[in-house]
């Protein structure tokens, strides 16, 4: 008589939130927050108090700024529903009701002009290399600036170095129950523009392939500066992350500077100064 087969059970990734495993795996709103309260501070002798974040998915970040002060409020926006309900769910309704009250969530385009100015405006995680010419590019920082109290400031992260630009070149970090990978996938050396997708495994062998797919052109740095001053900001300052010496890698604290290492891979924020 044959055996029976065990009935075989859910993948992990079948039971995996990809919106979760993006926060684990790549937000640090713990780090976003003081770092735009230190440059505004820097600007302008004087705390922050309303943030718009710009393309804010699950609005990871607007939720961290209403934490950490009860005079704070945030408004998040972004074009697409899903990542918004999922927000409203998950993070913001983690919050108290009193700091839920200070964040608002609209489904809305970055490119107009609406709603309260903000001290800090930021548009995290390269969200802003989905513009893809300087038109656009110089369109957006308009507006932004716009969207910026009469004293604001931009906060913008931004990638490069040689490796960015390697094709077929995978990248693996573990994390807490899953792997999480960045695989660049193709690279215009003419237009700078890249296909990248993030994907996560886990140790039953399931993954959720391309998890997400980012569709940008790889703006440098000094072009990111000359577009901000040509949109009216008066400053441009580049903040370059230091280095540990003893594992050679980025310890997390940037500091404003005028050169840097050609490090192969690097982020870095640009903060326009209004």
């Amino acid at each position: 008589m044959a055996k029976r087969k065990k009935p075989k059970g859910k993948s992990l990734a079948s039971q995996a939130d990809r919106y979760r495993l993006y926060l684990e795996a790549v937000q640090s709103p713990d780090n976003e927050v003081p770092f735009f309260n230190r440059v505004f501070r820097s600007a302008y002798r004087r705390p922050p108090l309303l943030l718009r974040e710009d393309f804010c998915g699950t609005a990871a970040v607007c939720c961290e700024w209403v934490n950490s002060r009860r005079d704070r409020r945030a408004v998040g926006i972004d074009l697409d529903p899903e990542p918004l309900a999922w927000g409203k769910t998950h993070t913001i309704g983690t919050l108290t009701p009193e700091a839920a009250a200070r964040v608002k969530l609209v489904k809305g385009n970055v490119l107009k002009t609406a709603g309260e100015k903000a001290d800090v405006l930021a548009a995290q995680n390269f969200s802003f290399f989905i513009f893809k010419t300087r038109d656009q590019l110089r369109n957006y920082f308009t507006t932004a600036r716009r969207n910026l109290a009469k004293q604001g400031v931009l906060v913008l992260d931004v990638m490069g170095g040689a490796e960015v630009m390697e094709e077929n070149r995978e990248e693996t970090r573990r994390e807490k129950g899953f792997t999480y990978i960045w695989e660049q996938r193709r690279f215009d050396p003419i237009s700078h523009e890249g296909h990248y997708y993030i994907h996560f495994e886990f140790k039953d062998g399931s993954a959720i392939r391309r998890a997400f797919h980012y569709d940008w052109r790889i703006w440098t740095l000094p072009e990111i500066c000359e577009l901000l001053l040509e949109a009216g900001f008066k400053q441009a300052d580049v903040y370059w992350e230091n280095t540990d010496l003893d594992t050679e890698e980025g310890n997390g604290i940037f500091r404003k500077c005028v050169s840097a290492p050609a490090d192969p891979a690097w982020v870095s924020y640009v903060v326009g100064v209004k």
